[in-house]
């Protein structure tokens, strides 16, 4: 440990998980695990709003921030300000990790997760990088040299790391998600009906504005079907006016700080094909039709939703074929045939690691 004083057997860890939800909801499923087995934990969070706004109902747990780093092209000028804002970020994450008393650094992924494992490295504490896609980002390929372990989501990303110790952990799910209420009880409390079947939409931290126009088109083809549409803050009152008087089945919600309940009642999600929303979704066993992010790094969301393509858990549809009409023929294919929600469920159930939070502080705890 370096510096402070500890109790036999705790171990001091630094969670760097900024940037996305993304990266920060499996860093509080660790952090939340953590705590639980004695350890003492730091979460290092970007000071991005998105960041700040999901941590806020986390008040048991120990946030800081720094500042949020993404790499420009190798050749590119603006890589001279990237290194100085790099060397400032590692400078300080250095001396967060040292008046810590740090033994271990995880970073959750992208290079907000760099400065401080880097700066793990050098203090002596053991270092690891979680990786949640099917295709690893860059900036976790290059953390991994200051690694004593990467820990993966899924088995198909292994071939990127081979010269590294690997362990396939899952990704972790936060904790509030590990015991959802029932679905009458969601219903309540959503004002909607337990009885009807219900479309979940997120567009994840990047935005969806195309794709939550065209649900608003397929809801308003399908009034029997509630829908939960999750549009984020920037697009919220454009898509409120494009819907209109629902009569209450289709609900709109800027930013959500309940998943655990609008899970409970949901039979299908539409949803770009990030990593950590997909560990969720698969936790709880729910059939899904993933719309990629279409500028998402190396199409890695893609990728991500191949795998769950391939297990017949999930409809694979790239936003640039997909139409309103598509929409409604695909979600009505999956909710009114009653066998084949069952199954895609089953196959999403079987995707799932139940315990991923546990093998990740397994491998943490070993040192």
């Amino acid at each position: 440990m370096v510096g402070g004083e500890k109790m036999e057997n705790q171990k001091k860890v630094i969670v760097a998980c900024g940037g996305t939800g993304g990266h920060l909801f499996p860093g509080v499923a660790v952090a939340q695990e953590l705590k639980q087995r004695g350890h003492e934990v730091k979460l290092l969070i970007s000071e991005k709003k998105v960041d700040a706004e999901a941590s806020k109902k986390y008040g048991d747990l120990d946030f800081a921030t720094v500042p949020a780093i993404a790499k420009p092209a190798t050749l590119s000028l603006k890589m001279i300000p990237f290194l100085w804002k790099f060397w400032k970020t590692k400078a300080k994450c250095t001396q967060i990790l040292k008046d810590f008393g740090v033994d271990a650094v995880i970073g959750m992924g992208g290079f907000t997760s760099m400065p401080p494992v880097i700066a793990g490295k050098k203090l002596g504490a053991k270092t690891y990088v979680h990786d949640s896609n099917a295709l690893p980002g860059k900036a976790n390929r290059m953390t991994a040299r200051w690694c004593d372990a990467v820990l993966l989501g899924l088995e198909a990303a292994k071939e990127y790391f081979g010269g590294n110790k690997v362990e396939i952990t899952g990704t972790p799910v936060r904790e509030e998600l590990q015991n959802i209420p029932s679905r009458e009880e969601a219903a309540k409390k959503l004002d909607l009906d337990p009885a009807k079947k219900t479309v979940l939409v997120m567009g994840g931290s990047q935005g969806a504005k195309n794709l939550n126009s065209l649900v608003v088109e397929a809801s308003k083809a399908m009034p029997d079907i509630q829908f939960i549409q999750i549009t984020g803050n920037l697009d919220h009152d454009r898509v409120k006016d494009e819907l209109g008087d629902t009569g209450g089945r289709h609900k709109l919600i800027a930013f959500c700080d309940d998943m655990a309940s609008v899970y409970a009642v949901t039979d299908v999600v539409v949803m770009r094909s990030g990593a950590s929303s997909l560990s969720e979704i698969s936790y709880l066993g729910l059939a899904s039709i993933l719309v990629p992010y279409p500028y998402a790094a190396d199409d890695h969301q893609t990728k991500n939703a191949e795998v769950f393509e391939k297990a017949e858990a999930a409809l694979l549809r790239q936003e640039r074929e997909l139409d309103a009409g598509m929409l409604v023929a695909d979600l009505s294919s999956i909710l009114l045939e009653t066998e084949k929600l069952v199954n895609m469920s089953a196959a999403s159930a079987a995707l799932g690691v139940k315990d991923a939070a546990k093998r990740v502080c397994n491998v943490i705890e070993k040192g």
